[in-house]
């Protein structure tokens, strides 16, 4: 299996594209966003990052 390094760039550069909107358009939002994940727990945080990676993995085999 060969790595598209300019693919992966280009991928990693889209996040920092969508971050940098959201945080522009809401940061208020994104503050009480923040609030909330600080009263998480561990569990609820793990999961919810679980739950967040199965649905973009998904996301790109359907796409692929």
């Amino acid at each position: 299996m060969q790595v598209d390094w300019l693919l992966l760039g280009k991928a990693v550069c889209l996040v920092a594209v969508i971050e940098g909107l959201v945080l522009a358009l809401a940061p208020q939002r994104i503050r009480v966003v923040a609030a909330m994940i600080l009263q998480q727990n561990e569990r609820n945080l793990r999961f919810l990052g679980l739950i967040s990676m199965l649905i973009g993995a998904a996301c790109l085999m359907i796409l692929a």
